[in-house]
């Protein structure tokens, strides 16, 4: 697994990276995450439950925990680190990791087959959208097969990468049902805003919308959760309006508590612009809360819509107005006393799993190891496609890789490469596995 966005970062990339990792293990698979540090405490090579080797480069980030591409600086490292741990497949994840790019470029080199995955959706008329567009393309046009977490992503990466549809797969997001049991609740109606607080998921709607919300329902109260650059507005607004007894803000926290935060509430509020799945949703609705959300992206995707007796989540545009409507509908569908947040939570949990979305994933690895890879002259063929003045710039890049790959052959041969001295034994890690879960059921039948 290849990606800048990693534990300690709280997010959905990184919840998906690390929960995938763990459930690939699980099935025997050796699995290994090249990421980078975060000094001074994630430096080195760290591991993770259950058996998870993190390799940290020392590479700055420049935003967002997101390194700068630098194309060259990565190879010694990334090259030493497949070699010592014998790796057949690259996963990369997200558009905006460079990282990632790196990984699927520099793979080929080796031999070793890429995957990778997208996890966000993007524009096509903006100055940002279309150059990450333009990065993203050359990255993926020699990827072996390519990942999505909704066909409505599916749709905008196989666009904005000009990739082959056949490639392109869709697999969701997943959680674990158990870490978000629904609790008992007070009378007053909680609603519940889990998310980080940048103009993309939709803050501002959030700053218009949630006093006018409280004005309506003097028994409404607000618990945000996360943090971000948007977080001075909402201290501004709460301030402006008196709010502070009515809007909670609890700034970042960890993944292992937004399942206690989630079950404080009664109705969750999605005011995202963009979103490519929304797992945040998902965890929403199986925590028994009834979900607000804007009609964006793979958000429709997400949830079974019904109607308000049956369904889980109710639509509104990305307009105050329409959010306004759609919550002041929620809001009285809960007091009704019509959502029962257990029978949504026993619902919402069979929906997804991680064991389908890994049995899924270990499919889309086979096709990819069972294809042939493209020879260096077809590599450049397909990078000088790219365009008149892109494709010369991504080729020289390519070849200016391969000639400081050929001096790393050079200089430090495969053979003096010292192997990660670990003896993997998939049969015995699975019975191991399979001792470990009849224990736990055993335990749980006990209590």
């Amino acid at each position: 697994m290849v990606c800048d966005f990693f534990h300690p970062n709280v997010g959905g990339v990184e919840n998906h990276v690390y929960m995938l990792s763990a459930n690939l293990i699980r099935r025997g698979h050796k699995v290994i995450v090249i990421t980078h540090s975060h000094p001074p405490s994630r430096v080195g090579i760290r591991w993770l439950v259950p058996g998870l080797k993190v390799y940290h480069i020392p590479l700055r980030t420049i935003a967002s925990s997101a390194t700068l591409p630098n194309f060259l600086c990565c190879l010694p490292y990334f090259r030493t680190i497949i070699i010592r741990e014998s790796v057949q497949l690259i996963h990369a994840h997200a558009s905006l990791s460079s990282m990632a790019h790196e990984g699927i470029l520099h793979a080929h080199h080796m031999g070793v087959r890429t995957v990778f995955t997208d996890h966000s959706l993007f524009g096509f008329d903006d100055a940002a959208s279309i150059l990450t567009n333009k990065l993203l393309e050359a990255a993926l046009r020699n990827v072996d097969r390519v990942i999505c977490v909704s066909h409505t992503g599916r749709e905008n990466t196989v666009l904005r990468a000009r990739l082959l549809p056949e490639t392109t797969y869709v697999i969701p997001n997943a959680i674990v049902a158990d870490q978000f049991k629904p609790a008992e609740q007070d009378n007053a109606v909680t609603i519940v805003v889990v998310s980080r607080l940048a103009y993309r998921k939709g803050v501002d709607l959030l700053v218009a919308v949630a006093p006018r919300i409280c004005k309506l329902f003097p028994n409404v109260r607000f618990l945000v959760g996360g943090d971000g650059p948007k977080m001075i507005d909402l201290l501004q607004m709460r301030e402006k309006h008196s709010l502070q007894d009515r809007i909670e803000l609890l700034g970042s926290i960890k993944p292992t508590n937004v399942g206690n935060v989630l079950t404080q509430g009664h109705i969750f509020l999605n005011t995202s612009l963009t979103e490519s799945f929304g797992i945040a949703i998902l965890e929403a609705a199986c925590a028994g809360l009834y979900v607000v959300s804007t009609r964006v992206g793979g958000v429709p995707e997400v949830l079974p819509l019904g109607d308000m007796k049956q369904g889980m989540i109710m639509f509104a545009a990305p307009e105050e107005d329409e959010l306004i409507r759609a919550t002041s509908h929620a809001i009285r569908h809960v007091l009704s006393g019509s959502h029962s947040p257990l029978k949504a939570h026993e619902r919402a949990r069979g929906f997804y799993s991680w064991e389908d979305v890994t049995e899924r994933t270990e499919r889309v690895y086979a096709d990819a190891m069972a294809t042939e890879p493209h020879d260096f002259w077809t590599r450049v063929d397909r990078n000088m496609s790219l365009g008149r003045y892109f494709g010369p710039i991504v080729t020289i890049i390519l070849l200016v890789d391969c000639l400081f790959f050929a001096f790393l052959e050079w200089w430090l041969p495969q053979k003096e490469v010292e192997k990660a001295d670990v003896k993997w034994d998939p049969d015995q890690f699975r019975k191991v596995i399979s001792e470990h879960d009849t224990v736990r059921r055993r335990a749980a039948v006990d209590e």
